[in-house]
């Protein structure tokens, strides 16, 4: 009998029945979300609704409690990434940024994406030490790689800079290229909007869209930008006090009483 192809892809990631509890605290109750291939998906909710929490035991900075995740490694084959370390995660396709920039402040802006690259690279401490021309080979690829990454992001003009001279957003934009060097096919965003003026705002969010639709990088967003949000997002998914109480396109999650009534608030609506 030949088998008939799936009607609907698998999702790039999937979070089954997931729990985190820290000691008698439940921070995700028994959560399910799926992201697919080639969307925005944005979470939002309340500050304590678990939205962090579940980016760090997706990512492998936390083991959660209970539940499975599995990701569609390399677009190709179904995998359990649960309890993984977070450069085994990174290596399986997945990158992330923070709420609080997290660059190398005293390094260049250059040099900050060449450390992305790094967990796609061969060369070892014998490569480093006896400088091969394989090795040479694979300097030279990182440098240029690098800079073309930064050429996409719209920071060419500041690769020699260092990075903590960077104003804000660009310091922001320099995070997601680092992230990108990792050459995942899943971002996480946490909060990259966070303290930015309307004008880097506006530049941020055709980014976001510009990696998805030129990189066919699926996008998982954490924001409180509700504007932002629902300009670029595909879906949208709604968290509070651990659980999942609403999914859905921007506008049916801005007309939902629900997330009204815990998040969004009548003057949103209005």
């Amino acid at each position: 009998m030949i088998k008939k192809p799936d009607s609907q892809p698998r999702p790039i990631l999937e979070v089954r029945q997931l729990t985190m509890d820290f000691g008698g605290l439940r921070a995700i109750d028994n959560l399910d979300l799926d992201i697919k291939r080639g969307e925005i998906l944005a979470l939002i909710g309340p500050n304590g609704a678990g939205k962090t929490t579940l980016f760090n035991c997706i990512t492998g900075i936390y083991t959660p409690s209970g539940g499975d995740i599995f990701m569609l490694v390399r677009s190709k084959k179904r995998e359990p990434i649960k309890g993984l370390k977070p450069n085994k995660v990174t290596a399986k396709g997945m990158a992330r940024t923070f709420q609080n920039i997290r660059l190398f402040p005293t390094m260049t802006v250059l040099e900050n994406i060449m450390i992305g690259r790094h967990c796609r690279t061969r060369a070892r401490i014998a490569g480093a030490i006896f400088r091969g021309k394989s090795t040479m080979r694979e300097e030279k690829e990182v440098v240029n790689t690098s800079y073309e990454i930064l050429e996409k992001i719209g920071l060419a003009s500041s690769v020699n800079e260092i990075a903590k001279n960077l104003p804000y957003g660009d310091q922001r934009r320099l995070e997601i290229a680092r992230a990108l060097a990792t050459e995942p096919s899943l971002l996480l965003l946490d909060e990259p909007a966070a303290g930015m003026n309307p004008r880097e705002t506006r530049v941020l969010d055709t980014l976001i869209t510009k990696i998805r639709d030129e990189e066919g990088i699926s996008i998982l967003l954490i924001e409180h930008d509700m504007k932002l949000v629902m300009r670029i997002s595909d879906r949208v998914t709604v968290m509070d006090y651990g659980k999942k109480i609403a999914e859905g396109t921007p506008d049916e999650i801005k007309n939902n009483p629900s997330v009204i009534k815990a998040y969004l608030g009548e003057e949103f609506v209005a």
